[in-house]
């Protein structure tokens, strides 16, 4: 089957709703993923029916639609390839989407593909996360924040919060370990200003490894402290 088959199959299965214009948009996404993969090193899975779901339909599953009103505006940090922050805004063309990352190459792929898709509302800037949490038109500036496949759980609290207005949330898409991550992070919570809001379990069509959506709401100013310079919420995570 052809990409756009697995993908419609994959995102009935786990009750997304497409037109058939968003479908084509995920179809232009994906063949230029395949081709400029060929260049650089944006992703290993590229395999259709692999990309459908582990990327596309997992990207999909940070949305929540309690929360997500209309025309928020949604920071995806250390985007990469721009999972979860494409996919989601193909989905919720309303949202306001800012992709933060700190290599220019991939930076120019996600051009490459909001020009090609005709995306509009999309913001991409070249950042490390600690760079973008002490800039003061982002500070603070985010109805949420995203985060996928980047770093445990305390390092992306220090490194994503910062971002989020109070009463936001920081959303995290994290694999089998995310129950110890959350013990881990519970020094970070506190310090940073926020609490978990929700954990919501994720089982992806066909795969039986287990993941899981991290919910976290943002109750008081992060301390200005954070983040920290480079490198030192890995090295010192708030633990």
């Amino acid at each position: 089957m052809s990409f756009t088959e697995h993908f419609r199959q994959a995102a009935a299965a786990s009750g997304y709703k497409l037109s058939e214009e968003q479908i084509h948009k995920f179809e232009i996404y994906y063949q230029l993923l395949v081709e400029w993969n060929q260049k650089m090193n944006l992703t290993a899975i590229t395999e259709p029916a692999e990309v459908a779901v582990k990327h596309m339909v997992d990207s999909l599953t940070a949305f929540e639609e309690q929360l997500f009103f209309s025309g928020a505006s949604v920071a995806d940090v250390g985007t990469g390839a721009g999972f979860p922050g494409v996919p989601l805004k193909l989905f919720r063309p309303d949202l306001q989407l800012t992709l933060i990352d700190s290599l220019q190459k991939r930076l120019n792929f996600l051009t490459a593909v909001i020009e090609a898709a005709g995306i509009k509302d999309v913001a991409v800037l070249h950042y490390r996360a600690e760079e973008a949490g002490q800039k003061k038109e982002l500070r603070e500036a985010f109805d949420f924040v995203t985060s996928r496949a980047v770093a445990r759980l305390p390092v992306l609290c220090e490194l994503c919060l910062p971002l989020v207005k109070i009463g936001g949330y920081f959303i995290a898409l994290k694999g089998a370990q995310y129950e110890a991550e959350l013990v881990e992070a519970e020094r970070a919570l506190r310090v940073l200003g926020a609490e978990v809001a929700q954990v919501k379990p994720v089982q992806l069509p066909g795969l039986e490894d287990i993941r899981a959506v991290i919910y976290l709401k943002k109750v008081k100013a992060t301390p200005k402290a954070y983040p920290r310079r480079a490198g030192l919420p890995e090295k010192k995570p708030l633990i």
